[in-house]
């Protein structure tokens, strides 16, 4: 008989996992959150070991066909060219694909056999008692079920996390630094379309990314921790108001209003995500609701697929589920702190607090 297993968060750590838990003779459950699939952001990086596993899942042709290749640049505030590189061709990112959120979500849920794997969306856990052989889940509207195995896969929020592990703020390094992103395709910037525009002040940034016919815009800007309750539609464009209502550089004002104005704001506080253990009893987590870098390190993604996969390979290897787990925190766990430990370099150069970071961050790319 096969084990069930339930997958929360249908992004690519969840989606990772259900492929090769459904190759594995699992009979995979994922629940969704999302009406469907949440396809909006900014490009996104597959990276090192991932691209690998990209490879092993046939997804790699897809993944490379979709490349984001662009040219960035960086501006002052009257939209005068500072410098000008392309982060494809930058030593450190040779080989790594950028490509776009929304596209690689679209190439990893089109490989989940539909036939095979049940996925529900519109719809989150609400409790989890685990017992020796088995996990009792409720859903917010579906039916309760009982599963061999829970996986958090549903990002740094996670609901699962929280159900079993305790209080978000227990693992949560807040980086000092709040972000937000909107659509904002009526915005004229005069550049190409596959051009992105990066304009900095001290602790403030503001980017504007251009790919196929949509424009995504992103503020981000340091601060001292903020009350304020992600759920809350309003309090976001508030906070958004007064780090930017009074700043007229560069496109700044036109992304306000654009921020102000949608109904679609996604907004949130760069953090990451650090746990003693991804696992407990029946239930494990993996992704952003396990060691979320932060969207700073540029590993997200790449962390995400490599974590799924290598779960999924413990399990398929061992008999034992305890020992799987066991094996997962100890393997994943060095290469996850490297990765994390990284922030604190980009953070200084896409955020810089003084005027010499600031002119460096500059130098640096024109000399690229």
């Amino acid at each position: 008989m096969k084990k069930r297993v339930l997958i929360s968060g249908a992004s690519f750590a969840g989606l990772t996992l259900a492929y090769w838990l459904n190759k594995f003779g699992y009979s995979v459950t994922m629940v969704e959150l999302g009406k469907d699939l949440r396809t909006g952001g900014s490009p996104i990086d597959v990276r090192g070991e991932a691209l690998d596993i990209a490879r092993e899942m046939a997804i790699f042709d897809q993944i490379k066909q979709n490349e984001f290749v662009h040219t960035d640049e960086v501006v002052d505030a009257n939209d005068q060219t500072l410098a000008t590189f392309s982060i494809n061709t930058l030593s450190e990112y040779l080989g790594d694909i950028e490509i776009h959120r929304g596209d690689l979500v679209k190439i990893m849920y089109e490989i989940i056999p539909k036939k095979d794997v049940n996925i529900v969306f519109g719809d989150s856990i609400s409790a989890v008692v685990q017992h020796d052989d088995r996990v009792d889940v409720a859903f917010e509207k579906g039916s309760p079920q009982s599963y061999d195995f829970v996986f958090g896969a549903d990002g740094t929020h996670s609901i699962v996390r929280k159900l079993v592990f305790g209080p978000e703020e227990d693992f949560k390094k807040f980086l000092g630094v709040y972000f937000a992103f909107a659509n904002v395709d009526q915005i004229q910037t005069g550049r190409p379309k596959s051009t992105g525009i990066v304009y900095r002040e001290l602790g403030k940034q503001a980017v504007i990314y251009q790919f196929k016919d949509a424009a995504t815009a992103i503020l981000l800007f340091r601060a001292p921790k903020l009350t304020w309750n992600y759920r809350d539609r309003q309090q976001p464009k508030e906070i958004l108001n007064d780090y930017f209502g009074e700043n007229g550089n560069w496109k700044i004002p036109q992304i306000m209003e654009a921020m102000l104005q949608t109904d679609e704001l996604y907004f949130d506080e760069a953090c990451q995500i650090k746990m003693p253990s991804w696992t407990k009893g029946r239930v494990a987590l993996i992704g952003d609701a396990a060691y979320a870098p932060s969207f700073f390190t540029g590993m997200g993604t790449s962390l995400a697929m490599q974590g799924a996969t290598l779960l999924a390979k413990e399990l398929q290897g061992n008999s034992d589920y305890q020992t799987a787990f066991a094996n997962y925190n100890a393997r994943f766990r060095p290469f996850v702190e490297n990765i994390q430990a990284r922030v604190e370099h980009s953070l200084k150069i896409q955020l810089p607090e003084t005027e010499a970071e600031l002119a460096a961050s500059i130098t640096a790319l024109s000399n690229s």
